[in-house]
């Protein structure tokens, strides 16, 4: 086989990618590749089209991307983006085919604040999830049956009420020591610190119980503290955490060796109780629970996989792709607009300041007093000429109306038409008898049947006057 014919071989073996499939395979991939997440930066280059979609760059000090957020989503948000604001988005990754840009597409947009505190949360936590911080190897058993348990909470807040009636309900004989600390505010990171030292270098208790009430992200940003979370991963003594409500998730909570709902939940997790079937019974009941959330955490990927599948396929992706492309389309038609504007108003500047230089105003002056004497004499032959033709108007009206045939009716005389034709009758011939007639008369037709019809006699004295 020639060289040729061998080059033709392996070409014709080639899969060839049109730019419309590699740009249709690519949004696949990454459609299909990354789950919903969040994005931090900066809003810039934003732009609001008349279809009512946004579209903006986020951007940090080295990277930024686009990102499109559509009108039933923009319809939801509270309050205005503006360039310059930093923000929190919820976006799926995807690729715009027509241009083949990566972006965002936007489903959820919030200022920063508590925004940029769930940002630091996610940072932190994987962080220290990469660090191993989160495993439960690490993690220490809880002692059966404690000697006496630590409190480090607020002195005056509900939860340390909670955690005693708890305790006292479940154990009445077991010893508590409370160490105070703040809970919350700028002071409350290091004020816990504090009480969590003091309780490993006394090392009076088996168990610590590190809790406080409710609150919002901000509220429980203390228990978010990196050197906290450390503090407990090295503590000599097993911290179990009750923060919070149920919803509640704090990097605290990750880290210890144990994790309660709430502070009455987490004093019954460490007081000791008989009822060891109950203990069996609350085991299993967590295994289930953690194995129901893992179910349900696989049953949700699936669903998401098919509903990414399915938008991929639904006509409303492509809408909105095709919705973007005329957005972009009208924002270079207006750009280029205002641009030929500018450019017109720059070229006819100068010839404005020349023009205003040489202004012919007293000519035109002199032309518009001339101008208003020739319409006053216009005006005047108009008149003079309408009148004119008005008369001979009436002149030639007087003479049609002589020559009028009703004119002549009205005299007396009669048009006489031969039924059912209605041709004139001029001569005697024309009407013989039994020809039925009509005669229009001034005020009125009349119907007749002819008689007799006979030539009119030729006068003899008009005959020889004429002679």
């Amino acid at each position: 086989m020639s060289r040729t014919s061998l080059r033709h071989a392996i070409d014709d073996t080639r899969d060839i990618y049109s730019v419309a499939r590699l740009a249709s395979e690519v949004r696949a991939v990454l459609d299909g590749s990354f789950p919903i997440l969040w994005v931090q930066g900066e809003i810039s280059n934003l732009a609001q089209p008349s279809s009512g979609h946004i579209y903006f760059t986020l951007k940090d000090a080295v990277a930024q991307v686009r990102c499109a957020m559509f009108r039933p989503k923009r319809m939801l948000l509270r309050w205005h983006p503006e360039n310059g604001q930093t923000v929190l988005a919820r976006a799926r990754v995807t690729l715009f085919e027509p241009r083949g840009d990566f972006q965002l597409v936007v489903d959820h947009l919030e200022p920063g604040g508590e925004g940029a505190l769930r940002l630091e949360f996610e940072r932190l936590k994987q962080q220290l999830a990469a660090e191993g911080l989160f495993e439960e190897r690490r993690k220490r058993a809880l002692p059966e049956f404690p000697r006496q348990v630590g409190l480090i909470t607020s002195p005056t807040g509900a939860a340390l009420r909670d955690l005693l009636a708890v305790l006292k309900r479940r154990c009445a004989a077991l010893p508590v020591m409370i160490y105070p600390a703040l809970v919350q505010g700028e002071a409350a990171p290091a004020s816990l610190l504090s009480a969590l030292r003091v309780a490993n270098e006394r090392a009076e208790c088996d168990v610590l119980i590190l809790a406080r009430g409710g609150g919002s992200l901000e509220d429980l940003a203390a228990f978010n503290d990196e050197a906290l979370a450390r503090a407990i991963r090295s503590s000599a003594i097993p911290v179990v955490t009750g923060i919070g409500h149920e919803i509640d998730i704090s990097i605290a909570d990750l880290v210890a060796d144990r994790r309660a709902a709430t502070p009455s939940a987490a004093a019954e997790l460490v007081a000791p109780s008989g009822e060891h079937l109950r203990q069996r019974v609350v085991a299993l009941t967590a295994r289930l629970r953690i194995a129901q959330a893992r179910r349900h955490e696989a049953a949700r990927q699936r669903v998401n996989a098919v509903v990414r599948h399915l938008t991929l396929l639904h006509p409303a992706a492509r809408l909105q792709q095709r919705a973007q492309r005329l957005d972009q389309l009208e924002q270079r038609l207006v750009a280029l607009l205002e641009r030929r504007l500018t450019q017109a108003q720059e070229r006819l500047r100068p010839l404005a300041t020349r023009l205003a230089l040489r202004s012919p105003q007293h000519r035109l002056e002199g032309l518009r007093l001339s101008l208003l004497a020739l319409q006053r004499r216009l005006l005047q032959g108009q008149g003079r000429v309408v009148e004119w033709q008005r008369e001979r108007l009436a002149r030639a009206a007087a003479g049609l109306q002589a020559r009028s045939p009703l004119a002549t009716i009205a005299r007396g005389y009669a048009i006489v038409t031969r039924l059912p034709e209605g041709d004139i009758v001029r001569a005697p011939e024309q009407a013989p008898p039994g020809t039925r007639i009509a005669a229009r008369l001034a005020q009125g037709t009349v119907h007749a049947v002819v008689e007799s019809a006979s030539p009119s006699p030729v006068p003899a004295r008009r005959d020889a006057d004429r002679s």
